[in-house]
């Protein structure tokens, strides 16, 4: 297994079963992106700093426009792609193994959780993983604290009020909130 390998197999939405290949090759990249984000949370980086150890734990070049406030973390960190503009507060979890793109503009706040992994829900069957794609608009708001699902594609100039938990894609333009986030209004540009 190596990374383009994985990244492929990833892009496919399938089941990882525990104890595979895949699923010990995600362990290694898990191991990978402690070391990284240990740096980040650590001590203190200039953003050019952070800018560089993103792009490390990306494997991706990280625009100039990038604001990470640490700390930050992931378990996996190959599978993130991040656009231009983008802003993420203070902790944040994102658990991007099923893949996380987050387009220009895009404000993410304190401690949002980016879920891209969920478990099978047999019992005999739980330590299997089922991975989906996040994928976030251009100029979207995701306040603080709120989780998205794997699977979720937040439309362009979207807003999710804090606390939400975003189980289903969200049309652009729009405002949604609550557990689970429900359409609120519309957003007039």
């Amino acid at each position: 297994m190596n990374l383009e390998k994985f990244l492929e197999y990833m892009e496919q939405d399938r089941i990882i079963k525990a104890g595979s290949e895949i699923h010990e090759y995600m362990h290694y990249l898990s191991q990978e992106a402690i070391k990284i984000t240990m740096e980040i949370n650590n001590k203190y980086h200039s953003q050019e700093e952070i800018k560089i150890l993103m792009e490390e734990l990306t494997g991706r070049k990280i625009d100039d426009s990038f604001v990470l406030f640490p700390p930050f973390y992931t378990d996996c960190g190959k599978n993130i792609q991040i656009g231009k503009n983008v802003f993420i507060n203070a902790d944040c979890k994102f658990q991007d193994q099923g893949g996380i793109e987050i387009g220009d503009g895009s404000l993410i706040g304190h401690g949002v959780v980016l879920a891209t992994i969920n478990h099978e829900l047999s019992p005999e069957k739980r330590g299997n993983m089922l991975a989906s794609r996040i994928k976030i608009g251009k100029n979207v708001w995701i306040g603080s604290n709120s989780t998205i699902c794997q699977g979720v594609e937040i439309g362009d100039g979207a807003v999710v009020a804090a606390g939400s938990v975003v189980t289903k894609n969200v049309e652009k333009n729009t405002l949604v909130g609550g557990v689970p986030a429900r359409f609120i209004k519309n957003i007039k540009e």
